[in-house]
């Protein structure tokens, strides 16, 4: 209850609907595989939401490794902001937010830090001088380049036990995911 009144019923979950804190994965047995405990194991009937979370959170120490080994003296995040500018050098704060799936302040301190370190470069815009644009510098593109040649057999590696028959259906449904997650977040952010 809030200080205006009853509270509002929520939209109640049904109880078997996927989620990451679906029953059984918020307490109990089945809940330390989720968090990283070492010694639960990754229940057969996990969700998908809550398989998603823990993979991406795998994937992000993952990431956070390759970048160490690769020398790349960058953080994982500003990697992510050069790839988006190598891919379309030129973009405005908002548009490499948007592209990498960031909101603009967490995106402003990552600029910054890349700015300083020397990656990238903030020009005025030619034709409206009140716009901001980012670009790569050829200091960027050699520590992507770097990441990727250093770290391209490590990402091999840890996807190498993919059955190359199953790709199609893993490839399909990450797109489809992708796509769909973006629209939700679209629609959240009224876009």
């Amino acid at each position: 209850m809030d200080g205006d009144g009853p509270a509002r019923p929520r939209e109640a979950m049904p109880p078997t609907a996927p989620g990451p804190c679906a029953p059984g994965l918020v307490g109990g047995r089945s809940a330390g595989w989720a968090w990283g405990d070492p010694a639960a194991g990754v229940p057969a009937d996990a969700s998908l939401p809550a398989l998603l979370l823990a993979a991406a959170k795998a994937m992000g120490a993952f990431y956070g490794g390759t970048v160490a080994e690769a020398g790349v003296r960058i953080s994982p995040a500003g990697l992510g902001v050069l790839r988006v500018l190598l891919a379309a050098d030129g973009l405005k704060s908002s548009e490499v937010a948007a592209r990498g799936m960031s909101s603009p302040g967490a995106l402003t301190s990552v600029v910054d830090g890349l700015v300083r370190e020397g990656y990238v470069e903030r020009r005025r815009d030619d034709a409206d001088r009140r716009v901001v644009r980012l670009h790569v510098t050829e200091k960027g593109r050699r520590a992507c380049e770097r990441y990727t040649v250093r770290a391209g057999p490590r990402w091999r590696e840890a996807f190498g036990f993919v059955d190359p028959a199953d790709e199609p259906v893993i490839r399909a449904f990450f797109i489809d995911l992708i796509h769909r997650l973006g629209e939700l977040t679209g629609r959240e952010r009224g876009s």
